[in-house]
């Protein structure tokens, strides 16, 4: 019981700790310049600038039907953890703006912050003339929150939504699926603020973000998994043993052109042990044909595993 509770603060402290991230990326340099890499966010960018509605309440404005009509056409389920991770984004990100940290007395003075562009007076964390420092650096900042989000079993519901709603009806895949939707959302942006460059600044900053939050919720790849076809297969299996204690699988091969039959070796290891084999291969075998790739997760004896289960228990 204990350790389920110690797991749950742990989570919900990391989804706060994300959602500050993800909220000093909006408010601080993006919001500002109008830049959004599609989402909620972006579409809340539009009440703000327009209608003076907190960016935040917006978010929650429209994740809120979101989320009820998920509910009653998907049969999709949100735990404790989704609905914590959605509020704490939009109220964050309304109350780290410069605006409220001023009159909640965090700031003394809104002088540095303070800009005029257009006519029209903002506060940000950078000047006009940095505008492409701060789209990368709030960018940055948004994805580093998303994958914190997602790493302690968070969600912002936002855009996921409707991505299963197209995914359902009109069977695309996932990853079609957003991409339609945070295009959609760009040019809405792009339109509505009558600027190309804004859906110029939203596809670079939606990379840059989804980047950024792969890394922080995935961590870099520290798996490599290398395939070796040579006729030494027995030779180089037996030094992959004494030299990194990896074990390999055989995996039955035939060349395309020769129609000769081959043990494919596969192992995985870490990275550090790449430049051990690539030695054992070429003495062994310098003829041998050898390819490396990145390994996302591997479960197994010798590694842990980094999936990230999103799955509520709650």
């Amino acid at each position: 019981m204990n350790k389920n509770l110690n797991r749950n603060i742990i989570q919900h402290l990391g989804i706060v700790i994300g959602s500050i991230f993800f909220a000093m990326g909006y408010s601080w340099f993006l919001v500002p310049y109008k830049i959004a890499p599609g989402g909620i966010g972006g579409l809340g960018q539009i009440f703000y600038h327009f209608f003076h509605i907190p960016i935040g309440v917006s978010m929650i404005i429209f994740n809120v039907p979101l989320f009820i009509l998920s509910f009653i056409f998907l049969g999709k389920r949100f735990g404790v953890r989704s609905i914590f991770g959605m509020f704490s984004t939009s109220i964050l990100t309304d109350l780290l703006s410069f605006e409220s940290m001023y009159k909640l007395g965090l700031i003394k003075d809104l002088a540095p912050f303070t800009f005029t562009l257009k006519g029209h007076s903002f506060y940000a964390m950078l000047s006009p003339s940095d505008i492409y420092l701060s789209a990368i650096a709030g960018s940055a900042l948004l994805g580093f929150g998303l994958g914190l989000i997602f790493r302690f079993k968070g969600s912002t519901g936002g855009t996921d939504i409707p991505v299963a709603f197209i995914k359902q009806k009109a069977g695309v895949s996932i990853g079609m699926g957003y991409w339609m939707v945070e295009t959609l959302i760009i040019l809405i942006i792009g339109i509505v603020f009558s600027d190309l460059k804004l859906v110029i600044w939203g596809y670079v900053n939606l990379f840059i973000t989804t980047k950024i939050t792969d890394l922080t919720s995935e961590g870099l790849p520290y798996v490599k998994g290398v395939y070796i076809i040579s006729e030494k297969a027995d030779e180089i299996k037996e030094e992959i043993y004494d030299m990194i204690n990896r074990g390999v699988t055989y995996i039955k091969a035939e060349g395309g052109y020769t129609g000769k039959q081959y043990n494919m070796i596969f192992c995985a290891m870490n990275r550090r042990q790449v430049a051990v084999v690539r030695d054992i291969v070429k003495d062994i075998d310098p003829k041998a044909f050898v390819l490396l790739t990145d390994v996302y997760d591997v479960m197994g004896y010798g590694f842990r595993s980094r999936n990230l289960d999103l799955a509520s228990k709650e």
